[in-house]
């Protein structure tokens, strides 16, 4: 079986042009510039999970707690090593990653720049006291993201919050807004995800998330409907797009309809702030129209309320802007920062407004809010490397010319199933249909499947599961993006015919 999937991988790879590149076991790609590997195509050489995943999940699953990882006959594989957009399995399988692991990676995976930054930090301090006696490259990472956001927009000094995972990031901005203002309400979206703290999953729009812990939430939360032109909440179904526009701009009549429940809203609870992904992620890979942004800004700034970006999966050129809110020239009270902010370690940020984190105590011996590894010192390390490679000449420009590439790729598919491509920049969405028009989540779960025995790495979101995201490195090649798409133009047709 696993010959079969090996020699259907090698005839698509000759359809589409790629070429495959001979590396020995444990050898690393040759390089063509230090950012950049090979393009390489799926290798398979086993089945899809080999021995080695499959004796691995079988030792997991006695082990870890069974709600984390979803272990199944043909589910997961583990990966052992990975460089630029490609990932090496335990058994030696090479797949194309088209999820820059969770948005991660997407400068490329062991980029060498923080690998190198990663082993000199290790080899030098491996930790330290981040609020009692600090590195010292906290000082400079603070420095470095208040230079790449207020400063650059015009607006002052920004002041930081460290800490380990994007959810911690939005629970220091969800306090920081209590602090400020003594209103505990926060204004969220349906589709929204902030992260599992019980902070951030208060103001998750994903019930999946919310409801088997809802009678232990704190109720701070309102959520409103997020725009979403194709399945519009609004019930608009006319005139909701600019074709050749980046962001749909839509129908004035259902921003009006949002302005009046957000007036609504803050007239009748006591709320501090509106929190909001500017891109929606696991929501479905949703693009709000261009007016969106302004449209909070202005809500918050007659109210007198903060507005917080969500940056943690957008931010770091994934939409083919340093920050998805710069496509809207919006400036949010306080930023959300992490996943790509050091390309591989845990780390993350709430970057405000001076102003606005004056709201907090001065330190006198006891932080009010901190961890022990906050402001870790490789992660520190890290960070300050990748924030150097996401702010270099060229860089915003590369994954908006590589997004223009996939997108293309993406609209050139002809298929029933496909209701429609949307996105930005290299963080791109296929929502799968059925013949009624209605979510087709069985079919996208079908090409993540089929896909790893394949050798592509996918994921589906949205609330039906039915949007298949392609947010890949930026170093994804033009040979590894025709690869995927005659890989997707086959498998949506076959796939369909299979499952319907």
């Amino acid at each position: 079986e696993h010959t079969r999937l090996a020699g259907r991988v090698r005839r698509l790879a000759e359809a589409t042009g790629g070429s495959s590149p001979p590396v020995l076991p444990g050898e690393t790609p040759a390089r063509t510039r230090e950012t950049r590997v090979l393009p390489m195509i799926p290798e398979i050489v086993t089945a899809i999970p080999g021995p080695r995943s499959r004796a691995l999940a079988d030792e997991l699953a006695r082990y870890e707690s069974p709600n984390v990882t979803y272990l199944a006959p043909d589910f997961p594989v583990f990966w052992e090593r990975a460089e630029g957009a490609n990932v090496w399995d335990a058994d030696g399988n090479r797949f194309l990653d088209l999820t820059s692991a969770f948005g991660v990676c997407g400068l490329g995976h062991s980029h060498p720049a923080l690998v190198r930054a990663a082993q000199n930090q290790a080899g030098q301090l491996m930790h330290a006291m981040g609020d009692v006696h600090p590195a010292v490259g906290k000082a400079a990472l603070c420095r470095r993201l208040s230079e790449l956001t207020f400063e650059r927009w015009g607006e002052g000094r920004g002041q930081t919050i460290l800490g380990n995972s994007g959810f911690e990031a939005v629970e220091a901005a969800l306090k920081t807004s209590y602090l400020h203002s003594g209103r505990r309400g926060v204004i969220a979206f349906t589709g929204a995800y902030h992260g599992l703290g019980y902070g951030a999953v208060e103001t998750s729009g994903l019930p999946s998330f919310r409801e088997p812990f809802r009678r232990q939430l704190g109720g701070f939360a309102t959520l409103l409907p997020y725009p979403h032109c194709y399945r519009c909440p609004f019930g608009v179904c006319e005139g909701y797009r600019l074709e050749g526009a980046t962001f749909p701009n839509c129908s004035t009549r259902c921003l009006e309809n949002l302005r009046e429940q957000l007036e609504t809203t803050i007239a009748r609870r006591e709320i501090g702030a509106i929190l909001v992904e500017p891109m929606q992620g696991r929501g479905g890979l949703i693009v709000p129209p261009l007016d969106f942004l302004p449209l909070l800004r202005a809500v918050c700034d007659e109210a007198k309320i903060l507005l917080i970006a969500d940056e943690i999966y957008t931010g770091f050129n994934r939409t083919g802007a340093l920050f998805a809110c710069d496509h809207s020239r919006v400036v949010p009270d306080l930023l959300c920062l992490g996943k790509a902010l050091t390309g591989g370690f845990p780390l993350s940020a709430c970057v405000g407004r001076r102003s606005v984190m004056a709201a907090w105590p001065r330190s006198e011996g006891e932080a009010l809010h901190t961890s022990t590894f906050l402001g870790h010192p490789v992660g520190g390390a890290m960070a300050l490397a990748a924030l150097e490679l996401h702010a270099a000449p060229g860089q915003t420009a590369a994954v908006v010319a590589t997004g223009k590439g996939l997108r293309a790729a993406l609209d050139a598919l002809v298929s029933p199933a496909i209701g429609q491509v949307r996105g930005a920049g290299l963080m791109l969405g296929l929502e799968l249909v059925d013949a009624t028009g209605a979510p087709d989540g069985k079919l996208a779960g079908a090409l993540v499947r089929q896909g790893l025995r394949d050798g592509l790495i996918l994921l589906a979101d949205s609330p039906a599961g039915n949007v298949l995201a392609l947010a890949p490195p930026f170093v994804i090649s033009d040979e590894e993006i025709a690869f995927t798409a005659g890989w997707l133009q086959e498998n949506l047709t076959s796939l369909r015919g299979s499952i319907s």
